[in-house]
């Protein structure tokens, strides 16, 4: 099913770190680090005389220095092994963060099921027996057959930060293609396997980012790159120009053909995939992060591997399903803000496309052909239902889901009944089902054990009013036998971008929190795509700050309705959400006890300028146009910081390897909040190796980081670790 865009103590005394020369300041400088509280000795930060004019504006960047990667500047990388020295004796201080750990160990450590994959009457899919780093991927031999191991990940790095990211079977299950991500990079290597031997074969495919993988037949593929960096730009430098290539399985990657390029523009990127009946490549093209396509096709079935133009503009999603019978079907905003399905006569290309699902009350997240079913997914009130329809939008009947949670899966091709779909609560983690389009039939494919009792912890939703009005939906969540007549110490989660949602769904670091007696709170913030386009476009561009309002908003919520109390309350984000924690800490550092920004975009006039960032300017805007400037620069972390006010505990986190948000981004960002007079909590940074943005990290490293984090919020806002 696709519907995704194109594309989460005790205060001890620090030893003064010995301070490298590379960031002492000039001779006859002050050097005194006046703004750190007495307990905590911060490292002094070289500021250098950066001084930028915009539209008559002038706007200071004395740390414009951290830009530089640190694996290519030696004074980065001491700057970095200060901070860390520091922030590492200070965590060494905090109770409870042993116990955490091993509470997260606890509840890691039960066995977890990917969805399978059917190619060839084999089934493919991960498993993760609890606590190892990176899955593993099997192959079984029918449904109830004989199961084998094809790669494990776990041996290729001694500390389990290489991980298998993509993967692919052949249409008959003969090859496996599969994707290498190091260290927590984007960049991924390709390889193929051979399933019946396990072999993995000669092919060798570089400088692949943001690609889709499709296979032609059984005897090549599809995969989209971009051209090679120059050597020590490789995690910093623009990423443009990407094109779709083929690869014949057996030949170097020297001989790939190129299919689908756009020189005339090198922002588009261009991403393939070919139609489950094989006729038919699909090839989506992009200039940022919006849902707003071109899409061609070529005729493969036909032999014609000449690109037609089926949708012009960049104006509206298009997603493809598949196709049947000559006819592609497509989820698309085109006329329907909360989406909608239609199908293409492919023998009537320049014919505007029949409506097969019309927009509904819930948004419309996704869609697939299973057998001669078409099965729709919706978020209502960010939360997951499912339904079958025939492949003319006739209504077949619903998928039983629980109540508050999220579904995910429904893969599948025309032609076979059977799907694959994990549901998952933010106290449940995901069973796989199987289901039979045909029947009806449901049964368990995988159902984890667990050291705990789901049971245990409630959820609710709620609605609350926001600065100008809106209504924003909050889940909370917490044990069932805690008393919030009181109050407790809670944490609250935002993003509010990129038209991503956040749905229930299960995590073993939160459930630590919540299990110590914490309450756990995500808002649905304006800016994602919850409830479609409208909500997205309320959240982004010159409407940035009403995500900022609406998280001010569900704090002051949850302080006004007793959840928690003043002094009580933590904030987390990621990516974005680490935006987000910077913006409404300078906002309203009064009202959060503590607060997480990880791997945040931090500086808003210059985030265009690093790897993937020039794709953001859909959701931010563009820093070089006045309205856009004047905009970024009124909420940007960075720049907006409050000195002589008190500011929460900031725990800042960031990894050497992140080439989505560069970690100059938060590496300036501190060195700022530590120079400024913002009170005596600490404002420390955590800085993982290699890491990057997120995605592949192993297990291990996970459990360290948050029990870290988790350790710093609690003691923070008095949630007590019971050691």
């Amino acid at each position: 099913m696709r519907k995704a865009s194109y594309l989460a103590l005790i205060l001890g005394t620090a030893a003064m770190t010995t301070i490298p020369t590379a960031f002492a300041k000039d001779a006859g400088e002050d050097t005194t680090a006046s703004a750190a509280p007495a307990s905590l000795a911060y490292p002094i930060t070289q500021k250098v005389d950066q001084v930028d004019e915009q539209f008559g504006v002038t706007v200071a960047d004395p740390y414009r220095w951290l830009e530089n990667d640190v694996r290519e500047d030696d004074a980065v990388a001491n700057w970095v092994a200060a901070q860390n020295k520091v922030t590492n004796a200070y965590l060494d201080t905090l109770s409870g963060r042993e116990k955490l750990a091993e509470r997260m160990t606890a509840f890691f450590n039960y066995e977890r099921f990917g969805l399978p994959r059917n190619r060839g009457g084999k089934y493919f899919y991960t498993k993760n027996d609890g606590l190892q780093n990176q899955s593993v991927l099997y192959v079984r031999d029918g449904l109830n057959g004989s199961v084998r191991e094809l790669v494990d990940p776990n041996a290729w790095a001694s500390d389990g930060a290489t991980a298998l990211a993509g993967w692919v079977p052949s249409n008959d299950g003969s090859l496996l293609l599969y994707s290498i991500q190091d260290g927590g990079s984007d960049w991924r290597t390709l390889k193929v396997l051979d399933v019946a031997s396990g072999k993995v074969l000669d092919d060798n495919i570089d400088w692949v980012k943001f690609s889709g993988l499709s296979w032609v037949g059984n005897e090549g593929f599809l995969y989209s790159r971009f051209p090679e960096p120059d050597e020590g730009a490789e995690f910093q430098s623009l990423n443009v120009n990407q094109a779709v290539y083929y690869h014949k399985v057996g030949t170097p990657q020297s001989e790939d053909i190129q299919v689908f390029a756009t020189p005339e523009n090198p922002k588009i990127g261009n991403s393939a995939e070919v139609t489950s009946d094989g006729n038919w490549v699909v090839v989506t093209s992009s200039l940022g992060t919006d849902e707003k396509y071109e899409v061609s096709v070529i005729n493969i079935g036909k032999g014609d591997w000449t690109p037609k133009k089926l949708i012009s503009g960049f104006k509206n999603d298009w997603q493809l399903i598949d196709s049947v019978g000559g006819d592609l079907y497509f989820l698309t905003d085109d006329g329907a803000p909360r989406l909608r399905i239609v199908r293409f006569d492919m023998e009537n290309i320049e014919k505007a496309p029949a409506e097969v699902v019309a927009e509904q009350e819930a948004t419309l997240a996704g869609g697939s052909i299973v057998g001669d079913r078409l099965i729709v997914s919706y978020l209502e009130n960010a939360k997951s239902l499912a339904k079958m329809v025939t492949l003319d939008g006739e209504p077949v009947g619903n998928i039983t889901l629980d109540n508050i949670g999220t579904a995910s899966g429904f893969g599948g091709k025309p032609g076979n009944s059977e799907t694959f779909y994990s549901f998952s609560s933010f106290s449940q983690p995901g069973a796989v089902y199987r289901l039979d389009t045909a029947t009806g039939e449901t049964t368990i494919f995988s159902q984890p054990d667990l050291a705990f009792d789901p049971k245990d912890y409630v959820a609710q939703q709620i609605f609350y009013p926001s600065k100008d009005g809106t209504k924003i939906p909050m889940f909370i969540v917490h044990r069932k036998d805690i008393d919030l007549s009181k109050g407790a110490p809670t944490l609250l989660y935002g993003y509010g971008g990129f038209n991503i949602s956040l749905t229930p769904g299960f995590s073993a670091t939160r459930l630590a929190w919540m299990e110590a007696g914490g309450v756990f709170a995500m808002a649905n913030l304006r800016g994602g795509g919850e409830f479609g386009k409208a909500w997205h476009d309320g959240g982004r561009l010159q409407n940035k700050q009403n995500v900022f309002d609406d998280f001010i908003a569900a704090g002051e919520y949850l302080i006004a309705e007793g959840v928690t109390n003043k002094g009580q309350l933590a904030i987390e984000g990621r990516s974005n959400g680490g935006l987000l924690v910077g913006a409404v800490t300078n906002q309203r550092p009064d009202l959060f006890a503590a607060g997480h920004a990880a791997v945040g975009v931090m500086d808003m006039l210059r985030f265009d300028r690093f790897t993937a960032g020039r794709y953001w300017v859909d959701d931010y805007g563009y820093p070089d146009r006045e309205p856009d400037f004047k905009n970024l620069l009124s909420y940007s972390p960075y720049h907006n910081i409050k000195d002589g006010t008190d500011y929460p505990a900031v725990i800042v986190s960031t990894a050497d390897t992140d080439d989505r948000v560069v970690p100059g981004h938060s590496f300036k960002y501190t060195a700022a909040l530590q120079a400024a007079n913002t009170g005596d909590a600490p404002k420390i940074i955590r800085i993982e190796t290699r890491a990057g943005h997120g995605s592949g990290k192993p297990t291990e490293k996970i459990i360290e980081e948050f029990s870290d984090i988790y350790a710093f919020l609690a003691y923070h806002t008095g949630l007590k670790i019971a050691e």
